[in-house]
């Protein structure tokens, strides 16, 4: 398992991004949330498998690829926070 934290940039906030994210996250066994920040980046921290995690991300960019600038991910060693790892556990944090 694993933690990842990704960070997009680009014309991401007001443009339904977080809601966007959640309805992808119900096809993928992902637990955590997204959340837009002051500084006009959405984060989005998630655990779940690393393949099953890549596959995730990789259909939110391609979802939302006409407002994603640039993105980075920090990978670490699952923590456990969110909760079981299914369908539907990622949340939209404000």
């Amino acid at each position: 398992m694993q933690h990842w934290i990704i960070y997009f940039s680009g014309r991401v906030q007001g443009v339904g991004f977080r809601w966007k994210t959640q309805e992808v996250a119900r096809q993928y066994a992902v637990a955590g949330y997204v959340m837009n920040l002051p500084d006009r980046r959405v984060i989005l921290e998630c655990e779940g498998d690393r393949d099953e995690l890549s596959r995730f991300v990789t259909a939110v960019l391609d979802a939302m690829s006409g407002y994603v600038r640039d993105h980075t991910i920090d990978k670490r060693s699952a923590e456990g926070q969110f909760g079981p790892i299914q369908l539907g556990a990622l949340t939209i944090r404000r």
